[in-house]
């Protein structure tokens, strides 16, 4: 059981999906980037504010003492709360001045070491404890020619806290910044694609018959002309073959009526009264001219119809030209002779394409110079080389063809005057051209009124037909 194909994506979901990611990865970066450096910023801040407390806790040891500095901080402590938490210890270890309820919350072993040659900075470390957070740094000081280690704790709690609604906020504008990237993705491409939702509306109004109407590329966006330039150039080709399919159907039946018409007419006569044998077989084989006609119509048809469906299936080979061409004259030698026309072929050259099809194309140019050259007239071939391909040229000097007439001799059922070619289809040139083309080569006339008419048809090389 075949799997069932998945449907494409459409253009717009498919710009929601690229724009959307893009833009919520610009936020995030940005957005990023702006949080690092404002927490980078808020620690240097707490550091450096840290640091100084550290240097003016030095200046009021030196200056005052232990028990200046234990004053000063049990004054601090009397009012609002104090983010600083200070001890001193001396060189045996035990505090000399130390802020209230210190002990409590900061023992004096969790402190780290201070280090003479270090910096503040690099020494500071956090510790946490029942929710609240602080920085511990030590320093060494000295006073009246003792030492002492410098203990100071900064309260963060609330900057903690700050951070954490700080956190969220930044999350909240990114959740929010990518649904508003994909709700302007959705709009903006909307918007953007608002020309080709009327552009398919005016093609809808497409239909055989009104194969007139064309999208004008002038009033569409730069990106989409191409696309209205194309449409408007297969709409021309699809009205041109309307145009020739109805032409074709019409000359079609005109063609099979006709016969079919005289042989009914002359059955219907025949059968008014009783007839002798000679009047049936006279009726006969009219009837039989008839069909015959037919069936070289259908065989025409059939052969362009297969002609057309059989690009790339041509059985190409490598023959002399003049040889064919000779075979042919010699079939329509007898004909020549009872109307004394002259038969000639001059020249050679190889061509490669399909023998029986080429052999088609002279016997078709020969026929149809037959028909319209005058008995004592000449009829002359010649082949050739040009740049490798070949040339075939039949020219005669019968009746020729008027200018006007000239584009459409190519034409299905076209026939310059039907009371002088009776006898013809209208489908000898028109198979003349589908050979042409279907081996990759081309076909031309010229021809002057009571001088004559050459057709010439060429045939490409072989390298050129296997670069098709």
């Amino acid at each position: 059981m075949s799997s069932k194909q998945a449907e494409p994506r459409s253009i717009a979901s498919q710009l929601v999906l690229l724009f959307t990611p893009a833009a919520a990865l610009l936020l995030c970066c940005g957005i990023g980037i702006l949080y690092w450096i404002v927490v980078r910023h808020a620690f240097a801040e707490d550091r450096a504010v840290l640091a100084d407390k550290v240097f003016a806790l030095r200046s009021n040891l030196k200056a005052g003492g232990p028990g200046f500095l234990q004053a000063q901080l049990l004054m601090s402590r009397n009012g609002e709360r104090d983010p600083y938490w200070v001890r001193v210890l001396d060189v045996d270890g035990h505090a000399v001045a130390e802020s209230p309820e210190m002990s409590r919350w900061l023992p004096a072993g969790i402190f780290p070491k201070g280090e003479a040659k270090a910096s503040l900075e690099s020494q500071t470390q956090n510790y946490q404890r029942d929710g609240r957070l602080f920085s511990l740094v030590s320093a060494t000081a000295e006073s009246g020619g003792r030492a002492y280690v410098i203990q100071v704790a900064q309260d963060r709690t609330t900057d903690e806290e700050f951070e954490q609604r700080f956190d969220f906020l930044v999350t909240a504008v990114v959740v929010i910044g990518i649904f508003a990237s994909a709700g302007l993705a959705i709009t903006v491409t909307r918007r953007g694609l608002r020309p080709l939702a009327s552009m398919t509306r005016s093609l809808k109004r497409v239909a055989p018959d009104r194969l007139h109407e064309r999208v004008p590329p002038n009033e569409w966006p730069r990106e989409l002309q191409p696309v209205a330039i194309a449409f408007d150039e297969m709409l021309d080709r699809l009205e041109d073959s309307f145009t020739r399919l109805s032409q074709f159907s019409a000359d079609l039946a005109h063609e099979l009526r006709t016969p079919l018409a005289n042989i009914r007419g002359e059955a219907e006569v025949a059968l008014t009264r009783p007839r002798s044998p000679n009047e049936y077989q006279a009726v006969i084989e009219s009837s039989i001219a008839e069909c015959e006609r037919l069936a070289a119509i259908i065989d025409n048809l059939l052969f362009l119809a297969r002609a057309e469906a059989a690009e790339g299936q041509v059985h190409r080979t490598l023959f002399d030209a003049r040889a064919a061409v000779e075979k042919m004259i010699a079939y329509y030698e007898e004909v020549a002779e009872e109307r004394k026309l002259r038969l000639s072929c001059a020249g050679t050259a190889e061509v490669f394409a399909d023998p029986l099809l080429f052999t088609r194309t002279v016997s078709n140019l020969i026929d149809n110079a037959l028909r319209f050259t005058p008995d004592g007239g000449a009829i002359e071939i010649e082949v050739s080389n040009e740049n490798g391909a070949a040339k075939l040229v039949v020219r005669d000097n019968g009746a020729g063809i008027a200018t006007e007439h000239l584009p459409h001799v190519f034409d299905r059922f076209y026939r310059v005057d039907s009371s002088r070619s009776s006898e013809g289809t209208g489908l000898g040139l028109a198979l003349v051209k589908s050979i042409a083309e279907l081996h990759g080569g081309s076909v031309a006339i010229a021809s002057e009124v009571d001088s004559g008419t050459s057709v010439t048809v060429r045939f490409p090389s072989a390298t050129s037909a296997n670069s098709r």
